[in-house]
């Protein structure tokens, strides 16, 4: 299950350790638990922790944890911690996707055999026919260099497609695993979604989307409300954690 975020909406991050929480009871505690906020590098940290052998400003430390992980993510990997329910860095390291953005995918190439198993394996496809790259194409404009336009989409590409390895990987029979990420990584189906259907078609996944509205009732927006399985409508004003 994929459970799309506003990174910055406090209700979103709540709705998502509220939801954690009743699908481990449903599951007996059968859930495997994995974010797009930690990279594969830092798992034997993100471990220490769950196992109780580092505390949480030694884990702020050594890992390169987001600025909101404090309010926003915590409360999930803490959960994780009390209930040992195995939490999967899934995420390509940072370093690797910005160098994607400068020099493509192809750079990738030179990396050391250790570097490589950070990320997807090598090639990556890349299309703009997946859900959410054509619209980053239109983002940049139609002056944008083409070979700057691919260079931006492969470096979310890499991430989606090391999501989805890392997902693949860590999947168990029989326990059900949900996956945390901006929405933009799986709505419409697209992003780590695809790259997940690419090599197992037949894999039942859920997606939860979210959405902003300005309407008080909370009426479906009218623009760019394509929906998934699960769609949430949220206040445009909900308080925002930064």
């Amino acid at each position: 299950m994929f459970f799309g975020e506003n990174h910055n909406s406090s209700i979103n991050h709540w709705l998502q350790l509220k939801v954690t929480e009743a699908l481990v009871a449903k599951k007996n505690g059968q859930v495997v638990l994995g974010a797009e906020m930690f990279e594969r590098d830092n798992q034997p940290q993100l471990n220490k922790y769950l196992a109780g052998k580092m505390d949480a400003k030694t884990l702020k430390d050594s890992a390169r944890l987001w600025n909101n992980f404090a309010t926003d993510y915590k409360p999930l990997v803490d959960f994780a911690k009390d209930r040992k329910i195995p939490f999967i860095a899934t995420n390509v390291p940072r370093r690797y996707a910005s160098q994607v953005s400068k020099e493509g995918l192809e750079s990738l190439n030179n990396l050391t055999a250790q570097d490589k198993t950070y990320m997807a394996r090598l090639p990556v496809k890349v299309t703009l026919d997946t859900p959410g790259y054509s619209e980053m194409k239109k983002m940049m404009g139609d002056h944008a260099e083409e070979m700057k336009v691919m260079n931006f989409v492969s470096a979310q590409a890499i991430k989606d497609a090391t999501m989805a390895e890392s997902i693949l990987k860590n999947l168990q029979p029989g326990k059900t695993f949900i996956h945390y990420n901006g929405n933009y990584h799986s709505k419409e189906f697209g992003g780590i979604y695809w790259y997940i259907k690419q090599q197992k078609p037949n894999l039942k996944i859920a997606v939860i989307s979210v959405f902003e509205s300005a309407d008080p009732e909370l009426k479906v927006p009218a623009k760019d409300y394509i929906p998934t399985d699960f769609n949430l409508v949220i206040p445009e004003n909900m308080t925002k954690t930064y």
